[in-house]
């Protein structure tokens, strides 16, 4: 991708001016500047050239274009150089307010001022990320778009369905909640791992981008009851001053239906019996959350799913209310379900419409169908 000057001098000037428009930032880097000395720069120009526009062209250059430079600072630079441009204006704008060269209402100057805090505050939030400007925003995107294909069910072979919804906390980008699965070569067994890390929103989305990855690595490639000992362990490893995070297993064999479930500090599954119609709580709570017990002791349950059966795991996000019994929570999502679920008016998505928690906290749901 191109520089903002390359763009520029291709849409006005032709190949000429892009080729000097290419040359002219390389023969500043050799002379000491970085790209982002450069840009800094390019505003700093810019602003100068919108000031004096201000004065002698103010029907084709309002005062509120010192709004639109500042924004463009601060999505292209890290803090320093936004708070040089930020800086900058309000110089300008002080001397053409004071000298009589341009008109500013009290209205004007308040939203000038709210946007140059907004503005210094994103740039702030950036570089304490160690993000750089535009790129940083990209980065972003990647992140979330690789912990979305983390969460990816592979193939299944007819009868089995795997349905699943994950909302995080405030419908930011990131969640705290993630969904790995893994279905070894043989293709006999499907596993999946439902993970609560600490934290929620952008906070827990980097630990559960990297919790991801490696719970992703280890799902399928070892015994099934050394699982969520192995992430314990690595998760050990990382030293973080909030690691902890709570996980629920699940194996399942895509030909007879047995399933093994083993849970890390996690709310119990949930078996709907297609027969009786009735919903078994089942008993996995008991071993401890990952990241806290050097030598953890996980207890396996086990169970076969018959033709319409559906195996249901969820987070604490979906049943907790603040000053409300966790029981109730979970009663009230076996009523959801009962009411959707069993009578196949919906999936995980109407799950979640149907507890209707607050959106303070990430929330997932998933439905293992036997078809």
């Amino acid at each position: 991708m191109g520089t903002l000057a390359d763009v520029t001098t291709q849409g006005f000037g032709g190949p000429r001016q892009s080729h000097l428009a290419r040359r002219l930032p390389a023969w500043l880097q050799r002379a000491g500047a970085s790209r982002q000395g450069v840009l800094t720069a390019m505003l700093v120009v810019v602003s100068l050239l919108v000031a004096v526009g201000i004065v002698v062209a103010r029907r084709y250059v309002p005062v509120s274009s010192i709004i639109l430079l500042m924004l463009l600072a601060g999505y292209l630079l890290r803090l320093r150089g936004t708070v040089i441009v930020c800086a900058l204006v309000v110089v300008e704008v002080a001397v053409l307010h004071f000298s009589g060269l341009a008109v500013y209402t009290p209205g004007m100057a308040v939203v000038q001022a709210i946007a140059l805090v907004a503005v210094l505050r994103l740039a702030r939030r950036q570089d304490r990320l160690g993000l750089r400007g535009a790129a940083g925003n990209v980065m972003l995107v990647d992140l979330r778009d690789r912990l979305e294909a983390h969460g990816s069910v592979p193939p299944l072979p007819a009868g089995w369905r795997v349905d699943h919804a994950l909302r995080a906390a405030y419908a930011e980008a990131f969640s705290g909640d993630f969904l790995v699965a893994a279905r070894p070569a043989s293709g006999r067994m499907l596993e999946v791992v439902l993970v609560d890390v600490s934290g929620k929103g952008q906070d827990a989305g980097v630990r559960s981008l990297l919790l991801s990855g490696a719970f992703g690595g280890l799902l399928g490639a070892m015994p099934r009851e050394d699982f969520l000992t192995a992430a314990n362990d690595y998760l050990l490893r990382q030293d973080w001053d909030e690691g902890f995070a709570t996980a629920v297993h699940v194996a399942v064999d895509l030909r007879s239906g047995d399933f093994w479930v083993a849970s890390a500090g996690h709310l119990p599954a949930v078996h709907r019996h297609a027969g009786s119609g009735t919903f078994e709580v089942l008993d996995t709570v008991g071993g401890p959350a990952l990241g806290i017990v050097p030598i953890p002791v996980f207890q396996m349950h086990a169970g076969r799913l018959l033709p319409g059966d559906v195996l249901m795991l969820y987070t604490d996000g979906v049943v907790e209310t603040p000053g409300a019994d966790l029981e109730i929570g979970i009663d009230r999502l076996l009523g959801v379900a009962e009411r959707v679920v069993a009578t196949g008016r919906g999936g995980a998505e109407a799950v979640l419409d149907g507890v209707r928690t607050g959106e303070d906290d990430d929330r997932a749901v998933v439905l293992l169908h036997r078809e």
